[in-house]
C-alpha cells in the first residue's frame, strides 16, 4: 500500500532547508554525469568543520541520528531517507532541537555516491534496515555486495559500518555478505544489552516484544 502524502509536504519541506542537504527527484535519472557530479557535497563547507562524520542510512524519522548528535557534538551526521514524508519529520525535529551537526538527504541509497565525497565516513550505520526476506529481492539489501563495494569507496581507511537488526536469518545473510566481501567483523552481538545502545524507534518496540537485537561491525579486511 503506497504511504498517503503528509498535508502541505511542499510546504514543510521548504522550511527545512536548512537541514535538508537534498531532495531527490525523478530528474535526478535525467542528469548527466558531469551534472550529477555537480551535486557532491562538501561536507567541510557543510558543517563548517572537519570533524569526523557519521553517515547513517535508512534513517527513517531520525530518532538515532538525532540522539547522536546531542550525544556527541564533537562528530557530524548525515541521515539519509529516501522517503519524503519520513524524512520530514526528522528534519522538522532536528531544526526544533537547534542541532547543527546533524544534516539530511532525501535520497535513495544507490545513489549515495554522486553525493557524498569519497574516503569520507569514520562509521556507516545500518539500523534495523529492511531485511528483504524474499530471495529475489536479495539485492536490495543494505548489506549486499553493491552497496559493500559502494561503502568501500565512502569510508576512511580505519572506517568501519555498524548493523543492528532483530532478524536473526538477515544477520547470518549480511555477516556471510560481509566476510565474503573484503570486510572482517568484530563487536558482533546476538543481543546487544540495552544499556550499549542508542535505542532507535524500532529497537524499543521490539524490546518491548522482547526480541534480541543483533549487532556487529565491519571493517575493511587490510590485505
Amino acid at each position: 500500500m503506497r504511504m498517503r502524502l503528509k498535508k502541505h509536504l511542499d510546504e514543510r519541506i521548504e522550511k527545512v532547508a536548512p537541514t535538508l542537504l537534498y531532495r531527490e527527484g525523478d530528474l535526478f535519472y535525467a542528469l548527466t554525469a558531469g551534472e550529477k557530479e555537480a551535486l557532491r557535497i562538501d561536507l567541510s563547507e557543510t558543517f563548517g568543520n572537519d570533524r569526523p562524520t557519521v553517515l547513517e542510512i535508512g534513517c527513517g524519522k531520525g530518532g538515532w541520528a538525532i540522539k547522536m548528535a546531542k550525544l556527541h557534538p564533537e562528530l557530524n551526521f548525515v541521515a539519509v531517507e529516501k522517503l519524503s514524508n519520513v524524512i520530514v519529520v526528522a528534519c522538522e525535529l532536528a531544526q526544533k532541537e537547534g542541532l547543527n551537526n546533524v544534516k539530511f538527504l532525501n535520497v535513495r541509497a544507490e545513489n549515495l555516491g554522486w553525493y557524498l565525497p569519497p574516503r569520507s565516513f569514520k562509521q556507516i550505520a545500518l539500523n534495523f534496515s529492511c531485511p528483504f526476506p524474499k530471495k529475489t529481492y536479495a539485492n536490495r539489501r543494505l548489506t549486499s555486495k553493491k552497496f559493500l563495494e559502494l561503502y568501500k569507496t565512502l569510508l576512511l581507511k580505519d572506517g568501519f559500518v555498524s548493523q543492528k537488526t532483530d532478524n536473526r536469518a538477515f544477520f547470518d545473510w549480511s555477516a556471510e555478505s560481509f566476510t565474503s566481501n573484503g570486510f572482517e567483523l568484530f563487536d558482533v552481538c546476538c543481543d546487544l544489552p540495552r544499556e550499549q545502545s542508542v535505542v532507535t524507534e524500532y529497537e524499543a518496540k521490539f524490546r518491548a516484544d522482547n526480541k534480541p537485537i543483533y549487532a556487529l561491525k565491519a571493517r575493511i579486511s587490510q590485505q
